[in-house]
């Protein structure tokens, strides 16, 4: 039976991770919710859904991502799927099927969540996050050829795989780098359509200037640093 653990950044999520939790199918294996030094009752929502809590007081999702991967790591059965998924429900959970799909069926190594336009819900995506997204994705077309559309946070990748990204930044630049990372070592990708709606509460990136700025700096940062390694 295939074990797939799913990974949750979570920073002051309390109003949306229990919604996010239960509509995570059931073939999942463990859910790990990541506490990015909230200040709310975002832990104690994960737990009392089911989840595993971590706590990480260092701010940044690369952070958190880093923490889950670190428990990963200790325990003496490794999952064979690892799905990062946001805390906000701005994604639909139940499409993890979608995303593992690939995976499980065509034995690709790593799968994005599209936010196409016509799946997403009027104000889910800023414009800056669209031209962010359309400018990093260019990039890495012309660059390295990819054929990537989005820099969609719900993604799944095969764990041994993800284990040889070696993955290291520690804020804005986690999703890049991990599509960066998997072009650069010829890892077989694909993406999957998924609807997206309008997060619960205010975006910690997006939702302010200095975290757009921080995070589009960050993201350029690493496509140029591999086109020119």
């Amino acid at each position: 039976m295939t074990k797939i653990t799913v990974i949750i950044p979570a920073y002051n999520e309390e109003k949306s991770i229990g919604k996010v939790i239960q509509e995570i199918p059931k073939i999942v294996s463990e859910i790990i919710v990541i506490n990015n030094n909230s200040t709310d009752a975002t832990a104690q929502v994960a737990f009392e859904n089911g989840a595993t809590v971590l706590a990480e007081n260092r701010k940044g999702y690369g952070y958190a991502c880093l923490k889950g991967l670190e428990y990963i790591a200790q325990l003496k059965t490794k999952p064979d799927i690892v799905v990062f998924l946001d805390g906000d429900y701005s994604d639909y959970p139940q499409e993890l099927t979608q995303i593992i799909t690939p995976i499980l069926e065509e034995n690709i190594d790593f799968v994005v969540g599209a936010r196409v336009p016509e799946f997403r819900e009027n104000g889910s995506m800023t414009p800056q996050q669209v031209f962010g997204n359309w400018l990093a994705t260019t990039l890495m077309k012309s660059f390295f050829g990819a054929t990537f559309t989005d820099l969609g946070p719900f993604r799944a990748i095969k764990y041994q795989k993800l284990v040889a990204l070696q993955m290291e930044d520690k804020t804005y630049g986690w999703t890049v780098e991990m599509q960066l990372k998997v072009l650069k070592q010829k890892m077989t990708y694909v993406e999957i359509p998924v609807h997206y709606k309008n997060r619960i509460g205010v975006s910690k990136v997006s939702g302010t200037l200095k975290g757009t700025v921080m995070a589009g700096v960050k993201i350029i940062g690493w496509i140029f640093k591999y086109a020119f390694k």
